[in-house]
């Protein structure tokens, strides 16, 4: 299993980011601050998150980073994803080749792992992270205000859309 700390870091800004976005755009010099990640790290990977379309970045005085969607529609699997994680127990990277170019005996063990891993992390949304957060913050940051403005902000772009 190779969730190293590209992911893992992943994760937690993100987290930082749905806790805070309701105010406005968070910006990564912030995220670094709080969570002692490198900035230059964070650049990057919100660089992957931007291209993912998980996250919007806002240009200018005032700028900084937002989701681009409601938290409950990112899950843990598809941060993972975007900043090329690979979520994978097997040695052979699911080529089945193992053993001398064979499959060995606990491949499918391990695909099952990977299988499972995958379910449960797309099962765990940004939302439930970040509540989980509030509860042991007790309520300091309001992620509510943040869901309010991302459908808003849903809302008017569809209606922009249809127009």
């Amino acid at each position: 299993m190779r969730l190293t700390t590209k992911g893992r870091f992943a994760v937690t800004a993100m987290i930082d980011l749905a806790l805070r976005s309701g105010d406005g755009p968070v910006t990564l010099a912030g995220i670094s601050e709080r969570q002692k990640i490198s900035l230059s790290y964070l650049e990057q990977l919100f660089g992957k998150l931007r291209r993912y379309s998980l996250v919007d970045s806002v240009r200018g005085p005032g700028g900084g980073y937002c989701l681009a969607r409601p938290g409950g529609q990112i899950t843990v699997a598809d941060i993972v994803r975007a900043v090329d994680e690979q979520l994978d127990a097997t040695q052979c990277g699911g080529k089945e080749n193992c053993k001398d170019e064979e499959r060995c005996m606990t491949h499918e063990l391990w695909a099952t792992l990977n299988s499972k891993m995958y379910d449960y992390l797309s099962s765990v949304t940004l939302s439930d992270l970040a509540e989980q957060q509030l509860k042991k913050l007790g309520g300091e940051v309001s992620v509510l205000r943040d869901a309010r403005r991302i459908r808003e902000n849903s809302r008017a772009k569809s209606m922009a859309a249809a127009a």
